[in-house]
Parts: structure tokens; C-alpha cells; sequence
């Protein structure tokens, strides 16, 4: 038993972790409550995120701070430390990768968006959301993405408090490279969702 779990810890560490979605911004790719596993090993051999990839991060400005603070169980917190469960204290969210360095990324009244001044196939988008959202508060942009960071938004797009809403904090909604945990690569919970995560090669 103490291999199993000296084992499940390494693997949380460096190679897969679990995370639970909780809110429904990255509909209907992903659904409130699935599990999903989360590539972590990619990036120690110097991957970066790509566009189309759907990336948990590390909260990079407090996003999370109107969010309630989850209370787990003491069995649920062991499970969560060596990578049996998700995780309940991390504050983490998942988003697609619209934007990479250099990118500039464009939304002007419902959309397409833009990314490099072309319009962006976006089969993903939740269907009856439109591309862009037309509220002044972070709808409508022209943002160029600076060395080092991504920007990201919710396939649900009017129902996603991304990279659009968060550009008066100190990365101006961008989120650093280094706060990406790594690429969710399947649903692992619950068995009638078990697939892989989908990322858009064409981006």
C-alpha cells in the first residue's frame, strides 16, 4: 500500500492529475461536475501551450477570489494530495488556449473572432453563443498576447469569465506560461463521459 501511494504521488506530480470541472464556461465541451486528466508532463520537456488546447491553470489574479471556498472531508483532502481525486483547495480553472506570444487576438461586435486578423473556425463554441460577446466590459477587444503568457476564454462564451473580463489585473488577463498545470487529455469521470478533451489542430 505505501508503494501504491508513493506511486500515485509521483504520478499527481510530474505525469497526471485529476481535476473536477465546476461551472459550465467550457460547455459543451466539458460539463460541470466531469473529471478530467490532465497531461502534466509535457511541459517538463519544454512544451508550451498551444492554441486550441484546453489548459488548467493556476488562479493567475485572483479570478477565483467571488468563488466559494470548497470545505472537503479529511478522506477527500488525503485523496486529493497523492492524485486519487481531485483535488478540492487548488485554485485552478480550465480554459481553451485562443492566444499564443505574438498573437493578436480580436473581438468586434458578435464576432468571428480574430486571431492575426483572420477569422477563427471555432467549432467548439457552445451552440446559440456567439464568438464574441457585444458588453463593453471585456466583449469587445484588440489584445496582443506579450512573451511568456496565454490568453484564454471558455468555450461557453457567454458564460465565461476569461481572459475578456480580467484585463484590468496585473497581467491584463493574460495568464503566464508558468501558471499552466498542463493540456486536459480525457474525461475520466463519470463513466458515461469518458473521452478524450479535443483540441482544434486547425487553430
Amino acid at each position: 500500500m505505501v508503494v501504491a501511494l508513493v506511486l500515485a504521488l509521483v504520478i499527481k506530480t510530474f505525469l497526471v492529475q485529476a481535476f473536477s470541472i465546476p461551472s459550465g464556461s467550457m460547455q459543451n465541451t466539458l460539463q460541470p461536475g466531469d473529471r478530467v486528466l490532465v497531461d502534466k508532463l509535457t511541459p517538463w520537456f519544454g512544451s508550451t501551450p498551444q492554441r486550441g488546447e484546453a489548459v488548467v491553470f493556476h488562479d493567475p489574479d485572483g479570478w477565483l477570489k467571488n468563488e466559494p471556498t470548497p470545505h472537503p472531508n479529511t478522506l477527500r483532502k488525503a485523496l486529493g494530495q497523492i492524485g486519487l481525486m481531485p483535488s478540492a483547495d487548488e485554485k485552478d480553472l480550465i480554459k481553451r488556449v485562443i492566444g499564443v506570444a505574438g498573437d493578436t487576438v480580436e473581438c468586434r461586435g458578435t464576432g468571428p473572432l480574430k486571431l492575426n486578423g483572420k477569422p477563427l473556425a471555432e467549432p467548439y463554441v457552445h451552440a446559440g453563443n456567439t464568438p464574441c460577446s457585444v458588453d463593453q466590459q471585456g466583449g469587445q477587444f484588440t489584445v496582443t498576447v506579450p512573451p511568456g503568457t496565454v490568453w484564454v476564454m471558455g468555450d461557453h462564451r457567454q458564460d465565461s469569465w476569461d481572459s475578456r473580463y480580467h484585463q484590468g489585473d496585473r497581467n491584463h488577463g493574460m495568464v503566464p506560461v508558468g501558471d499552466v498545470v498542463g493540456r486536459a487529455v480525457a474525461i475520466a469521470w463519470p463513466p458515461t463521459r469518458w473521452n478524450t478533451v479535443p483540441d482544434d489542430a486547425a487553430h
